[in-house]
């Protein structure tokens, strides 16, 4: 019983930590533990009254200021694949519950590896979005329609300096290119690298808000390996990635 109890808290905490909100789980954490002194141990009644009336409206309270929290834990919990699947199997669908999910594969992701490479090398900036289970419809909305196959020189040429869409964020779904100069949330978190610049933030806002993966290409060159390749994915941040770390990256399961 202590073992199924320990392996749901470590699986809760590994989804709130993927989606980014440990931290207002661990202040509620505290929050209720200052009440326990204050009521139970303390007993000090004017406190502890004021802590209970917290208390009583503190859920509506949560839910107005922490909501772009809860959305992102409960995007994560929903697209975790053990989630899925087990949803997929009430819903009846014997046929849905077995079809695995449709990833992308080597010759897929190779085109947007080698365009990454290229283009840092060559000193242009790219922001690019691959979506896996959580969708991107409202952020395809934002940008304009392409829907073509993945060629690395399509990649390029939009994120070519002088192209209308090279500020925006292409999105790559269903192993076709969406849409390009699309607009990201942009991550208000204070943890991010001060020498990161906006395209690495809207990459953080993105994967913070769904399982995609967001790839950065930097206008600075760090290297000629890498070109200044970074990805954000669940929250986290993979910086310096030469071709094989890319392609690794990009085609591991989620």
């Amino acid at each position: 019983y202590i073992l199924r109890v320990a392996f749901v808290l470590y699986y809760t905490y590994k989804l709130m930590k993927a989606s980014g909100s440990i931290k207002v789980f661990t202040g509620i954490l505290v929050f209720i533990l200052i009440w326990l002194v204050v009521t139970q141990v303390l007993e000090m009644k004017l406190l502890g009254s004021i802590f209970d009336t917290l208390m009583n409206v503190g859920v509506i309270a949560l839910i107005v200021l922490f909501q772009d929290e809860i959305r992102r834990f409960l995007l994560t919990l929903g697209s975790h694949r053990h989630v899925s699947a087990l949803a997929r199997l009430f819903n009846g669908s014997k046929k849905e519950s077995l079809k695995k999910k449709e990833s992308l594969k080597h010759d897929d992701i190779m085109p947007v590896v080698m365009a990454c490479l290229n283009m840092g090398k060559q000193k242009v900036g790219a922001l690019i979005v691959i979506e896996h289970n959580v969708p991107l419809d409202e952020v395809v909305r934002t940008g304009e329609l392409i829907d073509a196959a993945i060629n690395q020189r399509l990649i390029e040429n939009i994120f070519f300096k002088n192209s209308p869409l090279h500020d925006g964020a292409m999105v790559i779904s269903k192993k076709r290119i969406k849409a390009a100069g699309c607009i990201l949330p942009v991550s208000h978190d204070l943890n991010i690298p001060k020498e990161l610049g906006l395209r690495h933030r809207a990459a953080m806002g993105i994967s913070q808000q769904s399982d995609a993966h967001a790839i950065i290409v930097s206008e600075v060159i760090v290297s000629e390996e890498t070109g200044g390749i970074s990805v954000a994915y669940r929250g986290q941040f993979y910086l310096r990635l030469n071709a094989e770390e890319l392609e690794s990256l990009l085609t591991k399961e989620n």
